[in-house]
C-alpha cells in the first residue's frame, strides 16, 4: 500500500548542483533487506518514505524521489558500482542539524571533509552502500588556479559543526534536499572520462590521484569515478546488490533533446522508463525529462 508523506512546506530551491543543463536524480539501490533498508533511510538519513510496497519502496524530500530501494539482489561479482550517493543540503545550518540527529540516533560515520567547495560527512547503509551528506559554499567562493576548480580533502571539524547545531527535536531532511552528486567506482579513470566526457559531454572539473571528477553547467562534480579499490573491474551485471541505476535530468526539452541524440549515438536505447545508457562498468543512467 502507498504510504501517506507528511514533509514541510517546501522552499524554492537554489542548490548550486541544479544549476546546470543536467543534475543527478533519484538513485536506485538493489537490496537484499527492503523493510531494513527503508527504515534506515527514513529514521537515519532522514527521508520521507513516499510510497511502500512489496517489492520496492521510494524515499525523498518534498515528494520528490531521491532514493529508490528494490528488493531482490544478487551478490557482486564485480567491485564496480556505487562509492557514494551524496545527498545535498541547502545549508550549513542543515548540516549541523543533521550531524546532531546523527549523534542523537548513533548513527556510525566514517569521514568528516572540507573539500573547499563542500563541507561533507561520510557514512554507509547497513548493507554498505556509500553515503555523503553535504552542503556546498556558494559558488562565488570556490578557489580557482588559472580558473580551474580547486578541490581537496582536509579535516571537517565535527566539533565546531555540531556546536551549531540548533537544539530542537530533528524533523527530517529539510526542503530543498536534493541528489547533489553521485561518485562510483569503476576501473579505469581514463575510461570513465572517455565515457562520461567523451560520449555524454560533461567536463572534467577535477583530477585526483586515482579519481575524475566531471559536471554539467560548471558545478564542481555531478559524477566522479575512482579506481582505488576497483583497479581493472570488470562489468557488473544486472541484479546485482548496490547500484542499480541513477536518474539524469535535464535543464529544459532542448537538452534533454541534445542528450538524447547523445546516448543514442553512443549505445544507449530507448526504454519505458526514458532513453538509458550504461557505462563500461555497467552502470546504468536513464534520462529524465523536466
Amino acid at each position: 500500500m502507498p504510504a501517506l508523506e507528511t514533509s514541510q512546506p517546501m522552499k524554492p530551491v537554489t542548490l548550486e548542483a541544479l544549476d546546470a543543463p543536467f543534475h543527478i536524480g533519484a538513485v536506485t539501490l538493489r537490496v537484499h533487506d527492503l523493510a531494513g533498508l527503508t527504515a534506515f533511510y527514513r529514521d537515519g538519513i532522514g527521508l520521507r518514505v513516499i510510497e511502500q510496497r512489496a517489492a520496492f519502496s521510494t524515499l525523498g524530500v518534498d515528494g520528490v524521489v531521491l532514493v529508490r530501494l528494490e528488493e531482490g539482489a544478487t551478490r557482486p561479482t564485480s567491485p564496480a558500482g556505487l562509492f557514494h550517493t551524496a545527498i545535498l543540503l541547502p545549508s550549513r545550518a542543515d548540516l549541523a542539524d543533521w550531524l546532531a540527529h546523527a549523534a542523537l540516533t548513533r548513527v556510525v560515520l566514517e569521514g568528516a571533509s572540507d573539500h573547499l567547495v563542500s563541507e561533507a560527512l561520510y557514512l554507509s547503509d547497513p548493507e554498505g552502500n556509500g553515503i555523503e551528506i553535504y552542503r556546498d559554499r556558494p559558488r562565488a567562493d570556490w578557489p580557482r588556479l588559472d580558473g580551474a576548480i580547486q578541490m581537496a580533502t582536509d579535516r571537517l571539524d565535527a566539533e565546531r559543526l555540531l556546536a551549531e547545531a540548533v537544539s530542537t527535536a530533528y524533523a527530517g531532511m529539510p526542503s530543498g534536499t536534493r541528489i547533489g552528486h553521485i561518485h562510483l567506482r569503476v576501473g579505469d579513470t581514463a575510461e570513465l572520462e572517455r565515457f562520461y566526457a567523451g560520449v555524454l559531454g560533461f567536463d572534467v572539473m577535477v583530477r585526483y590521484p586515482g579519481a575524475s571528477f566531471l559536471a554539467s553547467g560548471g558545478y564542481h562534480h555531478h559524477i566522479a569515478g575512482n579506481i582505488w579499490s576497483s583497479r581493472n573491474a570488470g562489468r557488473r551485471h544486472g541484479g546485482e546488490a548496490g547500484l542499480n541505476r541513477f536518474e539524469l535530468v535535464a535543464r529544459n526539452l532542448p537538452d534533454f533533446a541534445a542528450m538524447h541524440l547523445r546516448i543514442l549515438a553512443g549505445g544507449g536505447h530507448e526504454t519505458a522508463e526514458g532513453p538509458t545508457i550504461a557505462d563500461p562498468w555497467g552502470n546504468r543512467l536513464i534520462l529524465r525529462a523536466p
